[in-house]
């Protein structure tokens, strides 16, 4: 079984009480985590690198890496840590708020937070890590028309693999807003994989189109990081759904 971790903002937490405070890990924690993971063994690994591990291809101590909504703190913060750990990571990008900012979050009470620039996305690829889709408009799968979802599957694969000029394989669901039918979509689509947010280690056995993750949020101190890598703590907790 594969951890794959799922952040979202590598920045200062905002003030106690903000919406979606716990999803801001502060810098020099998420250096701590990666500093830990390398200290043990253990290579972090983008969607596309670590595929080959999920349907036992290859063996080793690995770990998923990824980002959801593509921040430029994410940029700022978390990529010069994964390059000098010599690890890969996937950033899911949201392709109709390139250089714009969490505009879904907002009305809930989340704090204004940037998103990467075509120049971010390029430069995460050069960079050597993996640019995922996270749909056009961050939209809830389950709830929109087969036809809007195809599009946003579809629109935004094609606008990032013209910014980048490579296959973009990995999908990720906002909100974690997945169904049997939504996944069949992202296949038909041409996507490789698609990961959720419900909570479990990931295995071969695991729909390669929804696959779980392991959420690492602001109050997530070392003991509990480790505990929810390497123990079957998660694992018990299997489906538990987390929504972003």
């Amino acid at each position: 079984m594969i951890p794959i971790l799922m952040y979202h903002l590598i920045d200062i937490p905002p003030a106690k009480g903000a919406y979606l405070r716990g999803a801001s890990v502060h810098p020099a924690r998420f250096e701590s985590q990666m500093k830990w993971l390398h200290r043990f063994g253990y290579r972090g690994l983008s969607m596309r690198d670590l595929l080959p591990y999920l349907r036992g291809e290859k063996r080793g101590k690995v770990v998923g890496l990824t980002f959801d909504d593509g921040y430029v703190n994410v940029m700022q913060n978390a990529l010069p840590v994964l390059n000098q750990m010599g690890f890969t990571a996937t950033n899911y990008i949201v392709t109709g708020e390139l250089g714009g900012a969490n505009y879904w979050a907002q009305p809930k009470g989340a704090m204004h937070a940037d998103l990467m620039t075509i120049d971010h996305v390029r430069q995460w690829h050069a960079a050597g890590h993996e640019i995922g889709s996270h749909t056009v408009e961050h939209v809830y799968m389950d709830r929109v028309s087969e036809i809007d979802a195809l599009r946003q599957l579809t629109e935004s694969k094609n606008v990032l693999e013209s910014l980048i000029q490579a296959e973009v394989e990995s999908f990720c669901y906002p909100f974690g807003a997945e169904a049997p039918g939504v996944r069949k979509l992202v296949q038909q689509a041409g996507y490789s994989n698609a990961t959720a947010t419900f909570t479990g280690l990931a295995n071969k056995t695991d729909d390669f189109f929804a696959l779980p993750r392991i959420s690492i949020i602001r109050s997530t101190h070392p003991v509990r990081f480790m505990q929810k890598c390497f123990t079957q703590l998660e694992e018990n907790k299997r489906r538990k759904l987390v929504k972003y």
